[in-house]
């Protein structure tokens, strides 16, 4: 094989990328660039023939979508759950995973596997025992000491963040991090007298820059995204979340294409946003995370 061989294979095997990539490209920014024509294009056209380009664009969808859905107090509901989410699975996540990667203590293997193996529960297995669990919740929504009387925690903000206070995917891809780590820097602050909360706090976490960037991601977007649960716990429109009230929204009969589409583009830009301010982190941790240990 001549090395005029060997270059024309290496230019097709590029070339040949590159369409799957501007095919698979073409495949993902078509839907959203056709929503977003339908999110600007006025009402009166709206079942008429739409163009990619709307002649006359208007932002009128984006006011309606913001006071007829009510989307301004459902992103305020969506972002306060998912802020919360993102601070407790970065803080517990990286801590857990590092107990499990250099903390050698008893049933630790077995515990790990028990968290990993949650992941791959169907949601409408447990979809009941936690509703009744945040039913029958002590002392809250009008419950006595037992857990009877009230409502407990539905219809609230607490019952749709708890759920996803710790995600046990972080969990294990912070474990999978951690293990791949050297323990040289750790040996040398053992040496100066430093204890395993000031190794973790001054050593590995400030190496786990990355590692934060995927929790944070996986946790906003994870949170941001569910359906189910708010759906099944909340019935008051003051605690909707963006997925409930723009679904609620499109439940009243009489669907309006222009708002809608605007209200998807408004609850789609903050995980877009967290993704790209993150984006060279979220790919670098996530190799780590899934190729170390």
């Amino acid at each position: 094989m001549t090395a005029r061989t060997i270059d024309g294979g290496r230019r097709m095997a590029a070339a040949t990328r590159i369409a799957l990539i501007a095919v698979a490209a073409i495949l993902v920014l078509v839907p959203f660039a056709w929503m977003a024509s339908i999110a600007f294009t006025p009402a009166e056209q709206a079942f008429g023939s739409i163009s990619l380009i709307p002649d006359n664009p208007t932002t009128a969808n984006f006011e309606a979508a913001l006071t007829q859905i009510d989307l301004l107090r459902a992103l305020g509901n969506s972002l306060v759950v998912a802020l919360v989410c993102v601070a407790a699975n970065c803080l517990v996540a990286p801590l857990a995973g590092y107990a499990f990667a250099r903390l050698k203590f008893p049933g630790s293997g077995v515990v790990l596997l028990v968290i990993v193996a949650t992941t791959a529960i169907p949601v409408s297995v447990t979809l009941i025992p936690l509703f009744l669990m945040a039913k029958t919740f002590p002392l809250a929504g009008g419950n006595d000491l037992f857990g009877s009387g009230g409502t407990g925690l539905l219809d609230t903000l607490a019952v749709v963040t708890i759920p996803h206070l710790v995600g046990a995917m972080n969990v294990f891809l912070s474990r999978q991090y951690f293990a791949g780590m050297g323990s040289e820097l750790a040996e040398a602050a053992r040496l100066d007298g430093a204890g395993e909360w000031r190794i973790y706090w001054r050593v590995y976490l400030p190496l786990a820059r990355p590692l934060i960037a995927v929790v944070a991601i996986f946790s906003f977007t994870g949170t941001w995204d569910d359906f189910l649960w708010p759906l099944v716990t909340t019935t008051s429109q003051e605690h909707y979340t963006v997925q409930l009230a723009l679904v609620q929204f499109n439940a009243t009969g009489n669907v309006q294409y222009g708002p809608l589409m605007a209200g998807a583009i408004l609850i789609t830009l903050p995980v877009l946003a967290v993704f790209l301010l993150n984006q060279r982190s979220f790919i670098s941790g996530l190799a780590e995370g899934g190729t170390k240990g």
